[in-house]
């Protein structure tokens, strides 16, 4: 294999459709605690609240590990961390099933799969897909993104059925069983850490990056960014990859508004996960329409990828991203005040429309103002703060809930976040332009 291609074949979109397939399980499983909730918590006798308590430790988790995975992908590699996220999975399923008070089940189920998973979820699989992809990184990743959105159309109403023929804990052996056969051929035969120097830029592209590569920053592919600037977006400066230090991103008001976006995303997403098909069996509905009216989100979600993906790479990231936000803030105002299964299918479906994107947006915008060296981590800490969202919502729904018997303390601050987060995102830069320190940029070259 030349350069990265079979034939006429780029290898980088194998390796986004492994990773794509990847997302699809664990955040599939992590956005699709929904059908499980009430059957865990009516055999176990939890309480809502107890179990949303869980569930919320286990969101904080899940971000725990994202900046853990990040490091460890920058010092062990992608394969090493799928394969250490594999067997923690695995060995937290195993003692979830056989777990019955709280104390053993907020361990096996909150906190040791939690972990497992974030070694597995998108914060892996963005450095890898970074280096091989800077023409089309934002095709790439928002492709990433539409596995976690396959995850949510599919897992939830498959492990809905699932539950309901053979019960949630044959139901949970089962994934981990599935997660094994995949996962471990995609670690060892497909993912690759060893991209070409022209990333997906073409051979064309090789001079002229190595051309610049003595001025520009060390990173090959910085220079290939340097050569070839994405359709619609400024030339990427170098950026002084080497100097540029994780402290000098964290200073930075770009990153927090980023971070500020991920942590209404994650309020909002791991809201509907855990609480969506409750809430909308507890306003009337049975199990199954909800469960195929949260999955239907997702289902609408894998086409609009298709062209909000080519459109991040013509126009501003940023616009997108602020429309994102925008819609699916609305979008949860109605999903609250639904009433007929038109009104839910209705509004799953416009609402699945912006629901892919503000990850992969969040992390393109991320490599292209820090440099692919820092993505990892980075996308990681600001994850962290996705889960963090995530897990306080968790908490809110079931408290909210059982404390004033409605569903509008949850859902509703969700909506005001997502607006939030919208009117923050405009703000960001508007181009791909990197950004570069003052600091850094007055150290002698």
């Amino acid at each position: 294999m030349a350069l990265g291609r079979i034939g006429n074949w780029y290898f980088g979109w194998t390796i986004v459709a492994a990773a794509a397939t990847l997302t699809l399980l664990t955040v599939g499983l992590r956005m699709g605690i929904g059908p499980f909730f009430l059957p865990i918590a009516h055999d176990l006798g939890f309480s809502r609240s107890l179990l949303a308590g869980i569930v919320a430790i286990g969101m904080l988790f899940y971000g725990i590990g994202m900046p853990i995975a990040g490091h460890l992908v920058n010092t062990r590699g992608t394969r090493f961390v799928l394969l250490l996220g594999t067997v923690l999975v695995v060995a937290a399923i195993a003692w979830t099933v056989v777990a019955s008070g709280p104390i053993s089940f907020l361990l096996a189920f909150g906190v040791l799969l939690s972990l497992g998973l974030s070694f597995i979820s998108p914060v892996t699989m963005t450095p890898v897909l970074s280096r091989w992809f800077v023409r089309r990184r934002g095709m790439a990743l928002f492709f990433l993104s539409t596995g976690s959105m396959a995850g949510i159309a599919i897992l939830t109403p498959v492990l809905g059925l699932s539950i309901e023929w053979l019960g949630w804990r044959e139901t949970i052996l089962s994934f981990a069983a599935v997660l094994a056969v995949v996962t471990v051929p995609i670690a060892l035969f497909i993912i690759r850490e060893d991209a070409p120097p022209e990333a997906d830029a073409g051979p064309a592209a090789a001079g002229a990056a190595a051309s610049t590569a003595s001025t520009a920053a060390p990173s090959a592919l910085a220079a290939a960014n340097c050569a070839s600037p994405a359709i619609g977006q400024a030339a990427i400066r170098p950026l002084p990859s080497a100097d540029l230090k994780v402290r000098d991103a964290l200073h930075t008001v770009q990153f927090w508004k980023i971070a500020f976006g991920l942590f209404a995303c994650g309020y909002s997403m791991n809201l509907l996960g855990t609480h969506g098909v409750p809430m909308l069996m507890d306003h009337g509905f049975d199990a199954m329409t909800g469960s195929f009216g949260i999955g239907l989100i997702g289902f609408a979600a894998i086409f609009s990828t298709l062209v909000l993906g080519r459109l991040s790479d013509m126009v501003p990231r940023k616009n997108i991203l602020s429309a994102i936000y925008l819609i699916r803030g609305l979008g949860f105002f109605a999903l609250v005040m639904v009433g007929t299964q038109w009104e839910l299918y209705a509004a799953a479906t416009i609402g699945g429309i912006v629901w892919a994107g503000s990850i992969a947006l969040s992390s393109a915008i991320l490599a292209d103002l820090y440099g692919v060296r820092l993505v990892g981590i980075l996308y990681g800490w600001t994850y962290l703060g996705h889960q963090v969202g995530g897990m306080i919502s968790s908490w809110l729904g079931g408290w909210g809930y059982e404390t004033f018997g409605t569903h509008w303390i949850a859902f509703g601050s969700a909506g005001a976040l997502l607006l939030a987060a919208s009117s923050v995102s405009m703000t960001l830069p508007a181009s791909r332009q990197a950004f570069v320190l003052p600091a850094v940029a007055r150290q002698p070259r």
